[in-house]
């Protein structure tokens, strides 16, 4: 089994959901998980994972962690050898996710409210991977410079994923389909 597949199993989409949207934790789509914000359709959380190619003991930027399902994900692919910090600006999300990652009991992973007026955590970088979960209008560079070198990035940019690997003469950016997605704030 790849690993993003074990880390699906291992981290069941309801535990992440309101109590409402529990029952549609199958449905192949996004689902609401209050404030204008979704829980992602799980074949795209699925591509942008695999895009990432997260490896076991690295440290990985969850930008938009929303419910805490991709930071959980992100920490069962990175394993407790691993770091993962999700940031979110949603103060009432922020505090949703946490419970749910903590029921994951997957300690090496952590929810922080996003710093207002700063993209991601550059405080803490540099980070060997940084996930969007929110599309942006323009290719976020604070992101790329938050990346060591040969990091990845994967964000959706005016409604393109796309993959961004941190180079010595710039970043080296590739396209991977169309995505639509909440904006980036």
């Amino acid at each position: 089994m790849d690993p993003v597949t074990a880390a699906f199993d291992a981290t069941p989409r309801e535990w992440f959901l309101p109590p409402d949207q529990r029952e549609r934790a199958a449905y192949d789509g996004p689902l609401p998980i209050g404030h204008g914000q979704t829980c992602s359709q799980p074949r795209t959380v699925a591509r942008m994972l695999r895009l990432l190619d997260v490896r076991h003991g690295q440290r990985v930027l969850d930008v938009g962690s929303g419910s805490g399902w991709t930071t959980a994900l992100l920490a069962h692919l990175v394993g407790p050898a691993g770091e993962v910090r999700g940031v979110e600006i949603v103060p009432d999300l922020v505090a949703f996710g946490r419970s749910n990652l903590a029921a994951s009991h997957r300690r090496w992973a952590r929810i922080d409210a996003a710093t207002p007026e700063v993209l991601g955590d550059p405080e803490h970088a540099p980070y060997d991977r940084v996930l969007v979960s929110a599309g942006a209008t323009e290719l976020p560079l604070p992101l790329v410079d938050q990346l060591v070198l040969h990091g990845r990035l994967v964000v959706p940019v005016q409604g393109e994923m796309l993959l961004v690997i941190a180079d010595e003469d710039g970043p080296l950016v590739t396209t991977h389909g169309a995505y639509r997605f909440v904006p980036l704030r």
